[in-house]
Order: structure tokens, then C-alpha cells, then sequence
């Protein structure tokens, strides 16, 4: 795990070296605060708790965060970087890891930087501050997916543009799974194991179930395996096409 840390520390270094890391923070706190107070009616609802807060965040790292992960590995290939990478005594999975665990501890920060929301809500009224944590761990395990999905649309490409679109419609999909619109769909001819299987990728519902204040094991176990088998498939996508 060490070479793990050192390429973390050297990536999310890399951020704050140029004005990237700055303009996407500024975003994602000017888009969190405009959708908390003014489109989720924070103020008329009359209650203290962080339920618009945390309503827009599917929609908000759905394009942010592939903006973000869309250059972690497409442009290593595209100037040709990733191939020193790889003479270095570094494994593959430990570069993937460095590099996914940089870009998850810099959107940690962004998301923690929006604690003057939660401080406004402590002092117009009493909201349930455990539910209010519950919604960050949701929060954060829904940027960590949204990131290993980015990560693995890098690794197909040299392009950062198609990494990026590539990025938006699979998190689309992930999003819209759970939908009754998607889940009619299916139920008119498949069968209903896979209907319910096609529901159950859904992120909505499982960020949705954390969010209320409720920390199930098979939510964490969710977020979990996805991360893992994206982070598995851009070791093997990367390994593939390291060639070209």
C-alpha cells in the first residue's frame, strides 16, 4: 500500500497545481448552495433538515464528477505518461487505486466544505444531525461510485471528451435503473428476477435509503461491490489496451 499512498499524495497534488481543482470546488458549492436554498424551496418548507441538500447530489456529481475523472487515465495514455508510469515499480492495481483514491479524497473535500449548510440548519432549528451524517456517508459513496465508473470510461479512451460522455450516460443509466418508468419497461416481457435485478442497480435507491438515516448492510455492500468491479474492469481495460 505503499506505492499506493505516494501516487495518491502525487495525483491529488496534481489538482491544486493547477486552477482545476479550484473551479470545480467553486461549482459544486455555488450549484449545491443554488439548489439547497432556491430550487429546493429550503426556506418555505419550514423544516430543519438537509432533505434538498442532499436531493440534487445524484444530479449535481452526475456531471461533475465525470468532468473530473474523465483525465485520469485518458490523458496518461493520450501524452504517452502512462507508459512511464508503468516502468516505475508500481503494480497496476496500485497505480488505479492511488489514482481513484485521490480523486475520492478531493470530492471529500469539496462535500465537506459545504459545512456552513449544516451549520445553518443547526441554528434556524433542531434537525436530526444523525440523519444529516448518514447523508454525507451517502453522499460520499455515491461520489465514490460515480468515480469508478468515471475511472473505467478514462481507461477505454484517449479522449477526454468521449471519456467524459461515455461517463455521463452509464452514471445516467445507473441513475434512471430504478426509475417506474425503466422498471415498466421490463416487467412487460422479462422475467421478474431480472426486472428486480435491474431495479436493484439503481444508485437512487440505495443513496435515497442512506440519506433518510438509514445505513443497511446491503447498501454499503452495494457501493461496495460497484466500486470494486469498476475498479477491476479499468486494471483490466488498462492492462488490455496498454499496447496502443
Amino acid at each position: 500500500m505503499r506505492n499506493v499512498g505516494i501516487i495518491l499524495r502525487r495525483e491529488l497534488a496534481s489538482y491544486f497545481a493547477t486552477p482545476l481543482a479550484y473551479v470545480f470546488i467553486l461549482i459544486f458549492l455555488v450549484l449545491a448552495n443554488a439548489f439547497t436554498f432556491y430550487l429546493g424551496g429550503f426556506y418555505e418548507r419550514g423544516q430543519a433538515d438537509l432533505e434538498p441538500f442532499f436531493a440534487f447530489h445524484p444530479w449535481l456529481y452526475l456531471f461533475l464528477i465525470p468532468a473530473l475523472s474523465m483525465k485520469l487515465w485518458a490523458e496518461e495514455r493520450k501524452s504517452g505518461s502512462i507508459e512511464l508510469l508503468m516502468t516505475q515499480p508500481v503494480k497496476l492495481w496500485e497505480a488505479v487505486l492511488g489514482k481513484y483514491f485521490a480523486a475520492w479524497l478531493f470530492t471529500a473535500l469539496a462535500l465537506a466544505l459545504t459545512f456552513p449548510i449544516w451549520i445553518t440548519v443547526n441554528f434556524l432549528g433542531k434537525p436530526d444531525n444523525g440523519t444529516i451524517v448518514a447523508g454525507y456517508l451517502g453522499s460520499l459513496l455515491l461520489a465514490g461510485g460515480f468515480l469508478a465508473v468515471g475511472s473505467c470510461m478514462s481507461a477505454l479512451t484517449r479522449n477526454q471528451v468521449v471519456a467524459f460522455i461515455l461517463g455521463v450516460a452509464v452514471c445516467f443509466a445507473f441513475l434512471l435503473a430504478g426509475y417506474p418508468m425503466v422498471v415498466n419497461a421490463f416487467q412487460s416481457w422479462a422475467p421478474q428476477a431480472l426486472v428486480g435485478a435491474i431495479a436493484s442497480l439503481s444508485f437512487l435507491s440505495h443513496f435515497e435509503s442512506i440519506s433518510k438515516g438509514v445505513i443497511e448492510a446491503r447498501d454499503l455492500l452495494y457501493f461496495a461491490m460497484l466500486i470494486g468491479f469498476f475498479l477491476f474492469t479499468t486494471a483490466v481495460a488498462l492492462d488490455l489496451r496498454k499496447a496502443d
